[in-house]
């Protein structure tokens, strides 16, 4: 309830702003005002310019309904701060999701993906991210699992198994 309330508060806050009584707006402004408000109080639906952009915009309209709506008391507590129980690197391949595939709610899981779910030696000078994740997961966020998964057929590995052998033979 919080949230709708701000929401119109939100709203009513921005029609104020953009159509006070002191400004004249020309009425192709004016009525592009009234049509973003219309839009953010759900009156018209939100106009969507390609096939790309309505799946995403379907998508998050099904995350908002059917998670985000159905546990408030758990997005208010994940607003404060997160508390997974696990770090979890996996594959950037989009056919490999690790919150789809173990069924994660936000918060239960802080995940690193790249190309081939590579977790290379600590160096502080290069692949600084992958060790940024992992201080980050155990230091300040004190995950207790930490799960590197893969998946057959994965591009990442195939490319690198295909790589020409690059190593100094000049020793031998």
């Amino acid at each position: 309830m919080a949230e709708k309330q701000y929401s119109a508060d939100v709203v009513e806050g921005l029609r104020k702003i953009l159509i006070s009584e002191e400004v004249r707006l020309d009425e192709e402004v004016q009525g592009k005002v009234e049509m973003l408000i219309a839009e953010l109080q759900r009156r018209i639906p939100f106009p969507v310019p390609d096939e790309d952009a309505q799946t995403l915009y379907n998508g998050f309209q099904s995350f908002k309904t059917n998670v985000f709506d159905q546990h408030p008391n758990l997005f208010c507590e994940l607003a404060k701060a997160q508390h997974p129980r696990y770090l979890v690197f996996a594959c950037s391949d989009s056919r490999v999701s690790p919150s789809t595939i173990f069924n994660f709610m936000p918060g239960q899981a802080f995940v690193s993906r790249n190309i081939a779910n590579m977790v290379p030696p600590f160096d502080q000078l290069r692949h600084t991210e992958t060790g940024a994740v992992i201080e980050y997961a155990i230091k300040a966020l004190k995950v207790n699992n930490i799960l590197v998964i893969g998946h057959s057929r994965c591009g990442g590995v195939e490319r690198l198994m295909n790589l020409p052998d690059v190593s100094d033979h000049s020793h031998t």
